[in-house]
């Protein structure tokens, strides 16, 4: 009998599983009992087109290649306006401005790499 934990949404379990008989009888395959543990932290949103703080800083959601970047230091943009275009995981993901402003810091070049958590540009 092996023991392991698992947890499912945010809940966490320990298990007892024991293998099935060759001769093909059914044993108790898993016992379950709760576990009283630490709230699991909220997972993350899901991979959103802008990571962005109250502040407008926009963060990178994930490492990846910036492909293009479509305003430069001093553009206006509005809310929902795409910035940058990031490639990830083979994707193209498009970083939007959180709302309307100026950006007031965006040093990315085409080609340049971020890592997950970068600042990417900020709106103010």
């Amino acid at each position: 009998m092996s023991k392991y934990r698992i947890t499912v949404e945010g809940k966490t379990y320990e298990m007892d599983v024991e293998l099935i008989g060759a001769n093909g009888s059914v044993q108790p395959v898993a016992k379950a009992a709760p576990v009283v543990t630490a709230p699991a932290a909220a997972p993350a949103p899901a991979a959103s087109k802008t990571a962005a703080t109250s502040t407008g800083a926009v963060i990178a959601p994930m490492p990846g290649t910036i492909l293009k970047v479509l305003k430069v230091q001093g553009d206006s943009v509005k809310a929902g306006e795409v910035v940058l275009v990031l490639e990830a995981m083979k994707m193209e993901n498009e970083i939007v401005a959180p709302a309307d402003g100026t950006i007031s810091i965006l040093t990315l070049t085409a080609g340049s790499t971020v890592a997950g958590g970068d600042l990417l540009f900020e709106v103010k």
